[in-house]
């Protein structure tokens, strides 16, 4: 947990402002508010300094933002698992908590078409891995724009 800490306040760049965005992300995840999800993800991006995006070829890949919100969620201490392998591919992101299963899709839209990120969930059945535990799960696919350097697509599907 503090190693996850120590990055998402290094990915962030402002200490005290990721430790603000954490203890209210907690909140959202609770009350299940994917409204206040799909701000808080904006805002955290938000706070990334321009500089770490300018030529830097990570910040092109879906693996950036998506490292960026693992760390953020894993210095809560929730029950992450990244590349989460099922029959048919790879969840980019799982988080079980609060008896919710929480299915987190990652795309850059400038390298996949806009809605690509819900349609690959639904596409590849992730949510078949978990329906046995008989909690909701919520496909969320989430969409960044590498040249605005913020989030542009969020969609959210509960089967």
């Amino acid at each position: 947990m503090a190693l996850n800490d120590s990055l998402a306040k290094a990915f962030v760049g402002q200490p005290g402002r990721a430790s603000e965005l954490a203890s209210g992300l907690y909140d959202v995840l609770v009350a299940a508010d994917f409204a206040a999800l799909r701000t808080h993800l904006a805002s955290l991006f938000a706070a990334i300094p321009h500089q770490w995006h300018d030529g830097h070829p990570l910040a092109r890949h879906e693996g950036f933002y998506a490292s960026v919100f693992y760390s953020h969620l894993a210095a809560l201490g929730l029950g992450l698992r990244a590349e989460d392998a099922t029959s048919l591919g790879r969840i980019d992101l799982t988080l079980k908590f609060n008896g919710q299963v929480w299915l987190f899709e990652f795309k850059v839209v400038e390298q996949e078409p806009a809605g690509r990120a819900l349609q690959q969930l639904k596409d590849r059945r992730y949510a078949d891995k978990y329906r046995a535990l008989g909690q909701p799960i919520h496909l969320i696919g989430i969409e960044f724009s590498q040249a605005q350097r913020t989030l542009v697509g969020f969609e959210v599907e509960t089967v």
